[in-house]
């Protein structure tokens, strides 16, 4: 994957490096504080190691002047009825840098990775965590998501 890039002020969207873990964890903490999520900072950081490292995986940063604002996490797995499939498993833009095209520069660059790894679809799960979230659902319609009426159901282990 090649970096996305514009001039000054524009976002360019680039796979991360170990070197930029202490920006992801940052990003990361400020999306799970805004969405409840409980994650430890170190399982955080602990993890991202571990995807950087992993071939199933692409972590990709946004930045905008040489700083970091956003982040995206996409996995593929292999699914029985679809073959290798991608997930965006996290996505993640700082609140002021909103609603300047950056999201959706890190979902096509997902998608293009994911189409690099064979994989069949890229899907979201948008959890409610308690929040209102049609204005994500929407959004991720209006790039062609479709909602499949799936719906997630976990057990603790």
């Amino acid at each position: 994957m090649t970096d996305t890039a514009g001039g000054r002020g524009s976002p360019v969207i680039r796979t991360a490096s170990l070197g930029e873990l202490s920006d992801l964890a940052r990003l990361t903490r400020a999306f799970y504080d805004e969405d409840g999520f409980t994650t430890s900072d170190e399982d955080i950081r602990s993890r991202f190691e571990s995807f950087l490292a992993a071939d199933d995986a692409r972590v990709t940063v946004a930045t905008v002047d040489g700083a970091s604002c956003g982040f995206a996490l996409t996995t593929v797995r292999l699914i029985l009825e679809s073959g290798p499939v991608a997930e965006i498993q996290d996505l993640y833009v700082d609140p002021g840098h909103r609603r300047r095209g950056i999201a959706g520069a890190l979902i096509e660059d997902a998608a293009s990775w994911a189409r690099s790894q064979a994989a069949s679809l890229v899907e979201v799960v948008v959890a409610p965590n308690g929040y209102d979230v049609e204005h994500l659902v929407s959004y991720y319609a209006s790039l062609d998501f479709k909602d499949e009426g799936r719906r997630l159901l976990t057990r603790d282990l």
